[in-house]
């Protein structure tokens, strides 16, 4: 008999991964997992994310299962350091998820009305703002975009946290001028030659064009990886048109078959 899917198994399960983790990290547990720290565990928190991406983008779900459990791994691995450090335990950490579930969602726990997704926002982000104001924090309007997420979500963040207070582009014409503005501009550095100033001026250019994707309410990290998957498909079928290899063809032949690969 197939057994009986309930939140006290759920529950029951997730206890004993959190006993799993603690006994990998115990005096006598895995030399690897005992001599890890926040810092290292960072790069593989990255990796565990994007490999979570990528299975949901190929609709591998068995690996999306996979994958979560690795990205779960994290969360555990984090806790467990903290509780080692005195910092607080995964008792505290779920405790805090469910208290900030409830608080940022009064239309379903509480008296609130919304009645759609764009007044759930709405409300979200004045609860994160009397969350922030009751810490005492007086940080700027952007402090609570973290500087260490990739670069192109950063941008958008902050486009999006400027935008609420007025500070934005009026519309898409104004933000395809920009770009064109911003590409005259990094031609001029680049014909100059200053290294510098064509890393800046090519900065300011995806921070326009991020921007861009936020008004045509594009996600540009998924138009990105599309791109790139578009394109990984289009060399695949160059190299193959070409016998397996492109290694050693002209200028002129590889831009014949990237054509042709385009027609595909």
């Amino acid at each position: 008999m197939e057994e009986k899917k309930t939140p006290a198994l759920a529950a029951e399960r997730f206890a004993e991964a959190v006993g799993i983790m603690a006994r990998l990290r115990a005096p006598d547990g895995c030399p690897w997992d005992r001599e890890q720290t926040f810092d290292t565990i960072k790069r593989h928190t990255l990796e565990e994310t994007y490999e979570v991406f990528d299975a949901i983008e190929r609709r591998s779900w068995p690996e999306l299962k996979d994958e979560l459990g690795d990205l779960l791994l994290q969360v555990l691995f984090y806790a467990q350091m903290a509780e080692e450090a005195g910092y607080f335990s995964i008792d505290e950490v779920v405790e805090n998820l469910n208290a900030k579930l409830i608080r940022r969602h009064p239309h379903i726990f509480g008296d609130v009305s919304a009645e759609d997704a764009d007044t759930v926002l709405r409300n979200w982000e004045a609860i994160k703002k009397e969350e922030k104001a009751g810490k005492g924090r007086e940080d700027g309007l952007l402090a609570e975009v973290p500087r260490s997420m990739p670069a192109v979500v950063e941008a958008a963040k902050l486009g999006s946290k400027a935008a609420k207070v007025g500070f934005d582009w009026p519309d898409v014409r104004g933000l395809v001028a920009k770009i064109e503005e911003e590409s005259r501009e990094l031609a001029v550095e680049v014909a100059a030659g200053d290294r510098e100033k064509i890393e800046e001026e090519f900065g300011d250019l995806m921070f326009t064009a991020v921007n861009l994707s936020r008004h045509l309410k594009v996600d540009a990290e998924q138009a990105l990886r599309a791109a790139n998957a578009k394109f990984r498909a289009r060399f695949a079928a160059m190299e193959k048109a070409a016998g397996g290899s492109v290694d050693g063809l002209t200028a002129a032949q590889l831009e014949e078959l990237w054509t042709e690969a385009k027609k595909a």
